[in-house]
């Protein structure tokens, strides 16, 4: 609950003045039954109706301001409630943003939404039922044992074992509830991952007509989420009429025993009716409490998964602010250097994706990095841009190790474009602008023409065309195009094309390339393909097979020393020049 003290610290006036006026609405309706006992032991039955009219007057007018209380209390509680859920999410969201990559690892996009909306909601729904109902049913409820208490000491003994009996079903209602309601969080995590995962490959569902394998699984999905949920309101459901009945067993009893006083005189009729009022009240705060708790707890569970993200380890906004990262700012990008870099996604002991990787490369200079599948090519730029950190050897940019360079420093000089083009909703000028918000529209006209992205001027609006989310209404190369403009926008010292012209045709590929080397004197400039076509226009090839490093050398040295390089050229390319055949 520290999150939630540290969201009401920030509210404690509305917060206070929302206390007072629940505190106040209560105290008018525990004394409506006070005065109907009034009117009748003081009117009815001794035909007053000036005290009928005088007891009934007061009833009306602290009704009139308990509902001015009850207003102004759902108004405080409303406006406090959105604001704390607003900032959390705000916060949240900042986390999210700088959280590292490996906690991407471990917490699936599909958790992070659920997180994001589904427990935030809950948090929110939290804080406006604590002002609104939570604090008003303890007082309704205290205070009318106390009244009670005052009218007759004997009858309220009945409400005493009731409230007793009462608060012990709840206690163990509440026991048993939490585990339930957590494992039904993590039950909409895996339907909002699941859906998540059709959207995102709907093309991919539809090409293959997997429709009954995806209804299949959705439907695994969805009955799991029904019987978690269905196990975790069984316990409030069987709950409910448990209270009504204890209640209903103490209001037996309050007539037995009132009928049983009042014909020995020592109780009034107006006081049993009272009691009965008092008892039904009792029960409706209960009741009220009864869903609070039910709330609260829910409220446990999703706290508990926002605090899992609270409590990551953060790449921050502002580097300064993380105590662990370095404060030293890039130097000049005059030469990169991997060496002896070793790497697994699973941490010390697991299985090594990159092992001895060694290599340098000077401004000016052009890298490529070729080899099969899976040989651990996008690894590399992942470690370079500190994604992840080696675990093995060092890379360096100048003499400076990159983790002693503060991440965003780092990543300002460096311009990905990676295999799959992230394109954003909105206009292709907004997505341009990621590379350089200020960028002038004649930067821009410049990259796309750099880019061969000719094809914006063919459209209606040009730069202002707006592209679904994904960029789905652009083919695979225009995407590719415009993610290869952006970078090139950015106009970093360290350009790094990850596979980024593979949905390029042979034409337009080797435009982007030329242009591209042309103009690389101020940039070192690193090519991951898996085509040799590409890869010998570098100054020096880097092959990669397993995670380990088979050759490093010119296309013609490759040739000649690396069977692996040799393998993939001829599987491309045939023999050429290099024999027949």
């Amino acid at each position: 609950m520290e999150i939630l003290k540290r969201y009401f610290s920030q509210y404690r006036t509305p917060f206070i003045l929302a206390v007072i006026a629940v505190a106040l609405e209560s105290l008018c309706d525990l004394l409506g039954p006070t005065f109907m006992a009034r009117i009748i032991d003081e009117g009815i039955l001794n035909n007053s109706l000036s005290a009928v009219y005088y007891w009934g007057f007061l009833m009306l007018l602290f009704s009139a301001f308990g509902a001015l209380f009850a207003l102004s209390r759902n108004y405080l509680s409303s406006k406090v409630s959105q604001a704390c859920g607003a900032q959390l999410r705000r916060d949240l969201f900042a986390k999210i943003l700088h959280l590292p990559i490996p906690s991407f690892d471990a917490m699936n996009s599909g958790s992070l939404i659920t997180r994001m909306t589904s427990d935030v909601q809950q948090v929110t729904q939290a804080v406006n039922g604590t002002m609104r109902i939570f604090i008003k049913a303890p007082v309704a409820t205290i205070g009318s044992i106390i009244l009670a208490t005052s009218i007759n000491a004997r009858l309220s003994l009945i409400i005493y074992g009731v409230v007793i009996v009462l608060f012990l079903l709840i206690y163990l209602a509440m026991r048993l509830s939490y585990e339930r309601f957590t494992r039904l969080q993590k039950a909409m995590d895996r339907m909002n991952s699941r859906v998540e995962e059709y959207l995102l490959s709907i093309r991919l569902v539809k090409a293959f007509g997997t429709y009954d394998n995806e209804q299949v699984k959705f439907e695994l999905d969805n009955q799991r989420l029904q019987t978690t949920s269905q196990d975790a309101q069984m316990v409030i459901t069987v709950l409910s009429p448990l209270l009504s009945l204890v209640v209903g067993f103490g209001t037996l009893g309050i007539l037995l025993l009132g009928s049983k006083l009042f014909s020995l005189s020592l109780v009034n009729a107006g006081d049993i009716s009272a009691f009965s009022v008092y008892i039904t009240l009792m029960l409706s705060s209960i009741l009220q409490m009864t869903n609070i708790f039910n709330i609260l707890i829910r409220t446990k569970a999703s706290l508990k998964r926002i605090q899992e993200v609270f409590i990551q380890d953060s790449e921050g906004a502002n580097e300064g602010d993380i105590e662990d990262e370095p404060h030293t700012g890039m130097p000049s990008a005059t030469e990169l250097t991997f060496s002896q870099v070793g790497f697994s996604y699973e941490g010390e002991g697991g299985a090594k994706v990159l092992q001895d990787i060694s290599f340098s490369v000077r401004q000016g200079q052009s890298l490529a990095i070729i080899g099969p599948t899976a040989a651990g090519k996008s690894t590399i730029a992942s470690l370079l841009l500190r994604f992840y950190d080696v675990q093995e050897g060092s890379i360096t940019i100048g003499t400076r190790d990159i983790r002693d360079i503060d991440r965003q420093s780092l990543r300002q000089n460096i311009a990905l474009v990676s295999q799959q083009p992230g394109l954003f909703s909105g206009t292709i000028e907004r997505n341009l602008q990621w590379g350089k918000a200020e960028a002038t529209q004649e930067a821009m006209e410049e990259t796309l023409a750099h880019a061969q992205a000719d094809f914006v001027h063919e459209m209606e609006h040009g730069v202002r065309t707006v592209v679904g989310s994904g960029g789905s209404t652009l083919s695979g190369g225009q995407k590719q195009r415009l993610s290869l403009a952006r970078a090139l926008l950015k106009d970093s010292p360290i350009l790094v094309l990850d596979d980024a012209t593979s949905a390029l045709d042979t034409l337009t590929e080797a435009k982007v390339r030329g242009k591209l080397l042309a103009e690389r004197q101020q940039k070192i400039l690193i090519f991951i393909t898996q085509r040799c076509s590409l890869a010998r226009t570098a100054d020096t090839i880097l092959v990669l097979q397993d995670g380990r490093q088979m050759g490093l050398g010119t296309h013609t040295q490759l040739l000649d020393t690396c069977e692996v390089y040799r393998d993939i050229y001829v599987s491309q390319n045939g023999w050429d020049d290099h024999g027949a055949n």
